[in-house]
């Protein structure tokens, strides 16, 4: 475990040092810039020359495509490093030529609802010129990975030095309006302050981000490993009688712990989803939601356990299966699909995960595989003694001795 630590703190920071040590350019084929940057996501720099004299910033963006029919942008926020209230240029193709076109945006609260389509107005900034152009000329063409470089000169307030600048790109555009982009957190972080004076760049202040973390985490181990765990506990311990009733304790106090557990994160979920209005993971909240209403019932079914001598014990147990067992699925493919909201599909903790809930599932097989054996034997010895024929040799061996 410790060198498996080691190595993986080790291709951590071999990434970081990839990530931060990739190259920027200052020079286009049209203009030349004094500094430039590698912005944290989505494979995004930009260089700029700030004229001190006069306050005004000549800026270019690069950014990549994700799709032909896509659009990629970037603006400055006057006055927050937040969406709300960003003055944008936004490129995409053309929807009647095909042709790469560049258009302002004024990104305000209906944007993050999505309340309205987005559409082109004129910026209330002093933008005093503006630009797209393809990496390759005129001559290129829109695709998956194109590169693309958006310029713009802007006149800034007097003694300012630091802008909030904004960044992303979509999959499509619905005539010429952008619709929303993709909403990992790699998409959602796409913001920086920037010091055109020194070049330092400093990433807001995410409050959401160790709320993700915990909830992530909690939701991981409770429906993802303990739910699953406590299933195995009373399938495979309750047909040994040296415990007589401890299997059911154990089985009863790891479900419990985990519906607990289970509980914490789903309230922290539906407080992250309170903090970023606009931002909807439809098939995570369901599946979410489903799985904390089926470990309600189980955890209400307990109260209502008949005693092994009432008649309507087995109804009950085939709804106490049936029920629970839905609740591990539910649980289990939610924590895969929140490592896809989170953008941790590639990621060491899933990686993590999936060895755990292999082992799991290996000790299963394992113990299924000894149940049937164990089954098997005893049925082979209980016809064997109605047939007479372990009576017979117990016999024969008694009378010998």
């Amino acid at each position: 475990m410790y060198h498996l630590l080691v190595l993986i703190l080790f291709l951590s920071s071999s990434s970081f040092h990839t990530a931060f040590s990739a190259h920027c350019s200052t020079i286009t084929a049209t203009k030349t810039f004094e500094k430039c940057m590698i912005l944290p996501t989505q494979q995004a720099s930009m260089a700029w020359t700030f004229h001190r004299h006069n306050s005004t910033l000549d800026l270019v963006f690069f950014g990549t495509f994700i799709s032909p029919s896509g659009w990629v942008g970037w603006g400055i926020n006057p006055s927050s490093p937040e969406m709300t209230g960003t003055r944008a240029l936004i490129a995409f193709p053309d929807p009647n030529s095909g042709q790469l076109v560049l258009l302002p945006f004024i990104l305000d609260p209906g944007v993050k609802l999505q309340s309205s389509p987005l559409l082109s107005r004129p910026l209330d900034t002093h933008l005093l010129s503006s630009s797209a152009t393809l990496y390759g000329g005129k001559m290129a063409t829109i695709h998956n990975g194109a590169s693309v470089q958006i310029y713009a000169t802007v006149k800034l307030a007097s003694n300012k030095s630091k802008i909030h600048l904004l960044w992303n790109r979509g999959l499509y555009v619905q005539g010429y309006s952008p619709t929303i982009h993709p909403t990992t957190s790699n998409d959602l972080s796409s913001i920086a302050t920037v010091d055109i004076l020194s070049g330092f760049t400093a990433a807001p202040r995410d409050d959401t981000g160790t709320l993700r973390t915990v909830h992530g985490v909690i939701n991981a181990v409770a429906w993802g490993v303990l739910l699953p765990t406590g299933v195995v506990m009373a399938r495979y311990l309750r047909h040994i009688r040296a415990l007589g009733p401890t299997w059911f304790y154990v089985h009863a106090g790891i479900q419990l712990t985990a519906y607990f557990l289970g509980t914490v994160g789903f309230g922290i979920g539906i407080r992250l989803g309170a903090m970023s209005p606009g931002v909807v993971y439809g098939l995570h909240r369901k599946l979410g939601f489903a799985a904390f209403c089926l470990g309600a019932l189980q955890t209400l079914a307990l109260l209502f356990r008949p005693k092994a001598t009432n008649k309507f014990r087995k109804y009950w147990k085939s709804y106490h299966h049936f029920v629970g067992y839905a609740c591990v699925v539910l649980g289990v493919v939610n924590v895969f699909q929140g490592f896809e909201v989170m953008g941790e599909g590639g990621s060491y903790a899933k990686l993590a995960y999936c060895l755990c809930l292999s082992s799991l599932i290996g000790a299963c097989i394992a113990l299924e595989v000894n149940s049937w054996v164990v089954f098997c034997r005893k049925s082979k010895e209980e016809k064997l003694r109605r047939e007479g024929l372990i009576g017979c040799s117990d016999k024969g061996s008694g009378i010998h001795s």
